[in-house]
């Protein structure tokens, strides 16, 4: 049976830790990662109602949006709600796994989830994050033998199977230049072209490709796995350019402009919310970013962008007045922009395991904001 720990690996190869803000506590919140799963019950919160429907239901892992365990614990006394869950979490042996910022800053994650939920199309990231890149140059040997044995193809291979080489939606990218790469082998040495003390000359091609810096030790593994020199040559050098798939929001299309008043039932009919909370505009509504959750650090953001609507949650009263008339700034609430993270995971758990063991959504309401309309 797979076990958390694979789960784990599962759904930090969709939303690596590396991508959570620093503030965040994603990840194995508790439980044993070699744990054999006998089911997983997915919520957007934990809290003592969910860990008892998990038990009722025969799952011994919880899969949550939010961290159970967002600031550092200094007892286990059950005086509040989050110590009693992991309490529970703990005597019944269930193991609590959280997804966070690093599900809302990666491609098919939250935000894509409340797109499609919207209709938008041609889809981007609002706010890219930077510093999250690297290029790796190494050098192999060229001469007509080892083209004929394809050693450059060999070694990029290895790189691109470790997570390098993908710029955007484009995969296998590299930059390849010929050259020559000269050396001595020292004593005791074995090396692959050449002898001990000798000086050689050695026609090379350089290699060049991008990589998330989280995936550094996995390329550089598999680069001197692959390459055919003894002692690897490389270059790895971190850049600040923008990761156009990685950060925070979303900035999207609608089939067609609707007018406000249709834009904010259509929120209110595909988001499943009673009311709207927004801001006067009356211009049409094509363009549209949106992000899940607490989003108001982002209307600056998405002024920029030139949308006519920002589609976000918990936008506090002095902080409507940064959508300065330049669009229409709609709160749907926190609950309400992330509640179909839910299917996210079930989609991701169930493509990785198949019905390997029972994925169920919880069906334990954990809204704490309820309305009287």
């Amino acid at each position: 049976m797979p076990t958390v720990q694979d789960l784990a690996r599962l759904l930090e190869a969709a939303a690596p830790l590396a991508y959570q803000e620093s503030y965040d506590n994603a990840g194995l919140q508790c439980g044993s990662p070699q744990t054999e799963i006998t089911g997983v019950l997915i919520t957007l919160d934990c809290t003592p109602a969910v860990l008892a429907e998990a038990v009722r239901r025969g799952c011994n892992v919880v899969v949550a949006h939010h961290p159970v365990i967002f600031r550092p614990l200094k007892r286990l006394t059950g005086a509040n709600e989050v110590e009693q869950t992991i309490i529970a979490a703990l005597k019944n042996d269930v193991a609590i796994y959280a997804a966070h910022t690093n599900l809302d800053n990666v491609r098919g994650g939250v935000n894509d989830k409340l797109a499609e939920k919207l209709g938008l199309l041609k889809t981007r990231v609002l706010a890219p994050q930077s510093g999250l890149l690297a290029r790796l140059i190494t050098y192999v040997p060229n001469r007509p033998e080892d083209q004929q044995a394809d050693v450059a193809g060999r070694v990029l291979a290895a790189l691109y199977a470790a997570g390098a080489g993908q710029v955007g939606q484009y995969s296998a990218c590299s930059f390849q230049a010929e050259g020559t790469g000269t050396f001595t082998p020292g004593a005791g040495t074995q090396p692959a072209i050449g002898a001990e003390n000798q000086p050689e000359t050695v026609p090379e091609k350089r290699l060049e490709v991008l990589l998330p810096l989280h995936r550094q030790a996995a390329v550089l593994r598999a680069l001197r796995a692959a390459h055919p020199y003894e002692e690897v040559a490389y270059e790895l050098i971190k850049l600040e350019n923008v990761h156009q798939e990685v950060g925070a929001g979303l900035v999207g299309e609608l089939p067609e402009a609707l007018d406000p008043a249709t834009f904010r039932h259509l929120l209110k009919q595909q988001l499943l919310v009673p009311v709207v909370r927004h801001t006067a505009f009356e211009n049409p509504i094509k363009t549209v970013a949106i992000c899940g959750g607490a989003g108001a650090f982002l209307i600056g953001a998405a002024r920029a962008s030139g949308a006519d609507a920002y589609v976000t949650g918990d936008v506090k009263y002095h902080e409507f007045f940064g959508a300065e008339g330049q669009l229409m700034l709609c709160d749907v609430g926190h609950f309400e922009s992330e509640q179909f993270t839910s299917e996210v995971f079930r989609d991701l758990l169930t493509a990785g395991f198949g019905r390997t063991f029972a994925v169920l959504i919880a069906e334990t309401p954990t809204n704490p904001v309820q309305y009287d309309c």
